[in-house]
């Protein structure tokens, strides 16, 4: 039979992620699919994985879909006539350190408000669980229903069965050799058998999706680490406890062990992330390479192992069946990579996906609806391709993922900054900042300045769930931007320069609210066409045909795909991103115009400057782009400036404010101080599940134009609202504040969750952003609401208007 030559999409591997891309085109309503493996289906990956799933993770936007994953292999099972081979067990996490234990008890309150049933438990309860365990060596645990294992053969098997149900095709052996781009975008997909023309790509090629992008000159930042796991022989615990109990032990994570152990047949398999890990074939994947082990080397993960004979004493007396070794995929983060490749049309990429069968099946859901939609319906922004850009490199690429890689099972603290592949994009002022104290962390490969240790103090954070040892630092800082004035660095913002004769009418159409006129800035929100934030951003004109737009620096390449995807074809408008072209400073406080005085001769009096005004000047001799504006909410000033004049001004400014006592500030002075504000950032009060006027961002949509995306949405948002509403509370917290995605009770439920939060050191209180339901929204009986703090519910009161400056007279005065 002759292979087809035509396709409406061709979904390159035939691993689980690959599968399940395709079930799910199938699933909703699409034809003319076909999927195209080098060999047999689930020869990379997925064969020899060791098939677990569980729904906890660190991003409650992950867990739902990872939940989404685990309730779909029923209805694959019954569609294609094909088990999965699923053991729902459960599992518990296992924590030996009461850092550990505060870890779980965060988790534990996270899942609460996304319905998960999980459960914190002692020792010995965990061992009626798992009976493997010596009790006295831990502090607790957490155990979740909806945990277990499932055969990843058969599983990758009844996706591509309930596709093909649903009119899919596949085509086995016959490797994809060119994927090259006609002129109206269309795709000619060149395999050893023939080539297909189609609309859609979706590089899903698992150990080979590296080599798939350099078809297209993508290089991909993923790596393949070698993973290792054993299968003892039969255990008599194990035997007694399935005929005591009548039911499997169940799944279990050892983190000071580094182990998950689970039982398979009559024994148990144990797999480690050990902190040595290998990184399998660096640059290219062997494309001969299939259903082969990698060489075992115990001796890599004898420590891990070590801990976990300690802590379950029946594994020393285990003979060992079977070691499988085998590589999987990574991104830097240890998050999957998929969506939309920026610049290239109808490219998707679904690949990364390390936890293939705890997210395979949301991963699958989302980039199929993002294909047929335009949008993937969830808040995906911790898996989209686009919040790596250039900077990501495969040196960089190797390090992060072998840093990632060791520390899977190990603590993640609040603010640890951890350092492999650093520094690497550093301002020119990065030496400066370091020799006065500077504790750096960084933010899309740029190094940026947390917090200052003064002299006499090492600039060395600790990791903590609780306030930290910047704690007190941050305080000063913040003391001196709200009585004196601050400086800080600001080239971490996202920069695009927009210019044309459409420029203008660009704006008005991508953004809610109206363009600026010359020599002024507006706030401007970007939505989708659902009505969802996608963007917040400062617009500021210099004149008719040109622009400056100012946004999220971890959101710039996801930002950018979206404006060229929505640039005029008529050549009207011409837009840049700046990245380190362009780079800023800012100073705050009540002295803020007496220091800017001291560099111009302008007048800068407030009559003259006034509040969000943008001017081209010179400050001394070097230009300026400057505007009037600060994210403390106090009088501030941005200086946009050319890298080569980064330095000169730096001193200048600090020359300028000796005599008012100026002081250096990071970011978290930055946040502290903007909490006094209810000021929001994105991918924390700004997302792609939030409408614009639940957030408070809706005074920022403008009501008189006619046509911007997204704004029959925004309309009937503003109409009929969304039941729920941002709020600012004030928390009565202990030692430790909150972080994000704490659930905030009422009524002794969960009604909400919190979005962002600190202490704000100037008002002297624990604040918290975060949605709560509309009905309950007007509460602001003290100690009407609790939120939950490392499982410590903490009172907490909403609060009616900001706590610093609510008229706004110090930020426009």
């Amino acid at each position: 039979m002759n292979m087809r030559n035509t396709a409406k999409v061709v979904v390159i591997g035939g691993g689980v992620i690959g599968c399940s891309v395709l079930y799910h085109l199938a699933k909703l309503g699409w034809k003319d699919l076909v999927l195209v493996e080098r060999s047999e289906l689930t020869s990379g990956s997925s064969w020899h994985a060791a098939g677990g799933f569980h729904t906890l993770n660190g991003d409650p936007n992950v867990a739902k879909l990872q939940t989404y994953t685990i309730d779909l292999y029923q209805e694959i099972e019954e569609l294609s006539g094909q088990s999965c081979g699923v053991h729902m067990t459960g599992g518990i996490m296992l924590a030996a350190t009461k850092d550990r234990m505060d870890f779980l008890k965060d988790a534990h309150a996270k899942g609460s408000y996304l319905g998960m049933e999980t459960e914190l438990i002692t020792p010995q309860e965990a061992k009626e669980y798992f009976p493997l365990i010596d009790p006295s060596k831990f502090e607790g645990a957490i155990y979740d229903p909806k945990e277990g294992h499932l055969d990843p053969s058969g599983t990758t098997y009844a996706y591509a069965g309930a596709a093909k149900k649903l009119g899919a095709e596949i085509i086995l052996r016959n490797r994809v050799i060119e994927t090259n781009q006609r002129t109206d975008g269309t795709w000619d997909v060149v395999t050893e058998q023939g080539t297909i023309h189609a609309e859609h790509i979706v590089n899903a090629g698992g150990l080979w999706a590296r080599e798939c992008g350099r078809m297209v000159g993508l290089e991909l930042p993923i790596l393949a680490m070698e993973h290792m796991y054993l299968i003892t022989d039969d255990m008599p615990e194990v035997a007694e406890f399935n005929k005591e109990t009548g039911r499997e032990i169940c799944h279990a994570i050892d983190f000071e062990g580094e182990i998950y152990m689970r039982q398979e047949r009559g024994g148990m398999l144990i797999g480690a992330y050990e902190k040595g890990g290998v990184p399998w074939s660096t640059k290219t994947t062997p494309w001969e390479f299939g259903h082969e082990l990698l060489q075992p080397d115990l001796d890599r993960i004898a420590d891990s192992l070590a801990v976990g004979f300690e802590h379950c004493p029946p594994f020393e007396n285990a003979g060992i069946k079977q070691i499988i070794n085998g590589p999987f995929t990574f991104a830097p983060d240890g998050n999957p990579l998929i969506g939309p490749v920026r610049g290239m049309q109808n490219y998707w990429v679904a690949c990364g996906v390390m936890a293939g069968f705890s997210q395979g099946g949301g991963v699958g859901l989302a980039l199929a609806n993002w294909m047929i939609d335009g949008d993937p319906g969830f808040d995906v922004w911790g898996m989209d391709v686009a919040r790596y850009g250039s900077w990501t490199t495969s040196e960089y690429t190797n390090a992060k993922v072998r840093e990632n890689y060791s520390h899977r099972f190990r603590i993640s603290y609040p603010n640890e900054q951890l350092p492999a592949g650093r520094p690497l994009l550093t301002s020119p002022i990065y030496d400066q900042l370091e020799k006065r104290g500077a504790v750096f962390g960084d933010s899309a490969g740029l190094e940026q300045a947390l917090w200052y240790a003064p002299e006499g103090v090492e600039p060395i954070e600790i990791p903590s769930f609780t306030r930290s040892n910047a704690f007190e630092h941050v305080a000063k800082e913040c003391e001196a931007v709200r009585e004196r004035v601050g400086l800080t660095e600001i080239s971490g913002f996202a920069k695009y320069e927009l210019k044309g004769a459409g420029a203008r009418a660009w704006i008005e159409h991508i953004f809610t609210n109206i363009a600026p006129k010359p020599g002024r800035m507006n706030l401007c929100p970007m939505l989708n066409p659902q009505g969802k934030l996608i963007g917040d951003f400062t617009v500021a004109c210099l004149h008719e045909q040109h622009y400056y737009i100012i946004g999220s620096g971890v959101a710039e390449e996801y930002h950018m795909r979206w404006f060229e995807e929505h640039l005029p074809d008529d050549d009207s408008v011409s837009l840049e991103s700046l990245g380190l072209k362009l780079n800023g400073l800012s100073i705050a406080g009540p002295k803020a115009r007496d220091v800017l005085a001291k560099l111009t001769e302008i007048d800068v009096s407030k009559e003259a400057l006034k509040f969000m005004d943008f001017r081209q000047v010179h400050l001394g001799p070097v230009p300026v782009l400057l505007g009037r504006v600060s994210f403390t909410g106090d009088l501030g000033y941005e200086m946009w400036i050319a890298p080569e004049y980064m330095r000169k001004l730096f001193t200048m400014i600090l020359d300028a404010g000796e005599e008012f006592g100026i002081l250096l500030f990071g970011l978290r002075a930055l946040q502290s101080l903007s909490i006094e504000k209810a000021y929001g950032s994105w991918s924390t009060e700004y997302r792609p599940i939030y409408g614009a006027f639940e957030t408070g961002m809706g005074r920022f949509v403008s009501k008189k134009k006619e046509s911007f995306i997204g704004r029959d949405k925004a309309m009937e948002e503003m109409e009929n609202g969304t039941g729920k509403e941002l709020k600012l509370f004030e928390v009565d917290a202990d030692k430790a504040d909150v972080m994000n995605d704490e659930p905030i009770w009422h009524g002794g439920k969960v009604v909400g969750w919190v979005t962002s939060g600190c202490y704000a050191h100037h008002v002297g209180k624990s604040m918290a952003m975060g949605f709560v339901p509309s009905d309950v929204a007007a509460d602001d009986t003290a100690g009407a609401f609790e939120i939950e703090i490392l499982g410590d519910r903490r009172p907490a009161t909403l609060l009616k208007d900001v706590p610093f400056d609510p008229q706004a007279l110090r930020m426009r005065g």
